[in-house]
């Protein structure tokens, strides 16, 4: 096992540390911190995380996001792994002693470390001084609803992103705030833009496994439609380096899309005609932006087997979920996700020349629906703490 190493910052105290394990919320956090930033120029971040917390100016302890992966027997398989970042997280905490930690997302480390800093003493829910935040629920409609009560115990507040949330805690003392979804924040800009002659865009997602299992899919789609669509050209959005090495391994199996695939990092109003995507955050993102597409996503055979005794919701995608009595993305999971049913839904998608207009609709009512109320992410962290 590689060596793990958490940085030093060089300021003598911590006002807010963020733990992030995933791109998604890395991104999402980042937002907050901008704008925190905006407010109390001079308070010192630090950042268990990713790229986007670490440009947005927090010191970036670790880059815990790299090591993300989903599904129950995926963890099992980095289990030495996980428990020793999590017990180098312990110790960094212990050292620095941050006035708040803000939880991004990512419940399976995050809440077992907000109860280890309880147990331990360091928590206010403890007796200790440190303020722990949770940012962005885990999905208690989805599965595994009575952690809401170990939630209220080792928690001091929670911020969502969806309103039905809210719900989910009534029957707590937890103090659950719903603070907008960052994609209705009135200052984000998508980075994608529906444009029928544009790419079509493969967005796999940003885990390794994840996108080992779908991106064969999406190229064998692609290659499918070629037949018909000899001029469209692809594209596949990556979110490291990491991920570009593995889809270039990938892509080898597929030489003769070489010409036609560009492998982006970076994205900045993407012209697109719409998107083979996971079932991630990515997804949303797509429906925010206006962007037709399918939502694909092969797990591993075991995690989809518990997934399918557990999970208690009809979809995956997050705007299929909000908007279920008209979902707008089709779905194809495990073996139905292969080549010859991705193009034909691809295919659809081109031929309707009023795809944009629909997905445009769909987009203001998704922002409608998210916008924050009362008070944005950053409102609720400075009430419910002493940074500002």
């Amino acid at each position: 096992m590689r060596e793990i190493n958490f940085s030093s910052p060089d300021f003598d105290r911590i006002d807010l540390l963020i733990i992030a394990g995933e791109a998604s919320g890395d991104e999402h956090s980042s937002l907050i911190v901008g704008k925190i930033k905006e407010r109390l120029p001079k308070i010192k971040l630090a950042a268990i995380g990713g790229r986007y917390l670490e440009k947005k100016g927090a010191h970036l302890v670790y880059p815990l996001v790299d090591h993300a992966v989903v599904g129950v027997f995926e963890v099992l398989k980095n289990y030495s792994l996980f428990k020793k970042i999590f017990s180098k997280t312990i110790s960094w905490i212990k050292k620095y002693n941050p006035e708040v930690i803000l939880l991004v997302d990512y419940p399976g480390f995050n809440l077992r470390l907000a109860k280890e800093l309880k147990k331990q003493g360091l928590s206010t829910k403890g007796g200790g001084e440190i303020k722990v935040l949770q940012y962005i629920s885990p999905q208690l409609w989805a599965w595994k609803s009575k952690r809401r009560f170990e939630m209220e115990k080792i928690l001091d507040s929670l911020g969502v992103l969806f309103p039905f949330e809210i719900e989910c805690y009534q029957d707590t003392k937890l103090n659950a705030f719903f603070v907008g979804h960052p994609f209705a924040d009135r200052d984000y800009n998508s980075p994608f833009l529906y444009d029928p002659n544009g790419s079509l865009l493969m967005l796999p997602g940003s885990r390794e496994q994840a996108v080992g299992r779908i991106l064969p899919s999406f190229l064998q789609a692609y290659q499918i439609l070629l037949r018909k669509f000899p001029q469209i050209k692809a594209k596949i959005l990556v979110p490291s380096k990491k991920i570009r090495n593995l889809v270039m391994n990938l892509m080898d199996d597929f030489p003769n899309l070489k010409t036609n695939v560009e492998i982006i990092e970076k994205i900045s109003s993407l012209k697109t005609c719409g998107a083979w995507m996971s079932s991630g955050t990515i997804s949303l993102a797509c429906a925010f932006g206006g962007i037709p597409g399918v939502i694909a996503y092969r797990a591993h055979p075991m995690t989809y087997l518990l997934g399918r005794f557990l999970v208690k919701v009809p979809y995956l995608g997050m705007a299929n979920i909000l908007l279920r009595e008209s979902p707008p993305y089709p779905e194809f999971i495990q073996g139905k996700a292969n080549g010859k049913n991705l193009s034909f839904s691809m295919e659809r998608i081109l031929k309707n020349d009023q795809i944009g207009f629909e997905f445009e609709a769909i987009s203001k009512k998704l922002v409608e629906m998210l916008k924050a109320r009362e008070q944005e992410a950053v409102d609720w962290i400075l009430q419910e703490t002493m940074l500002g």
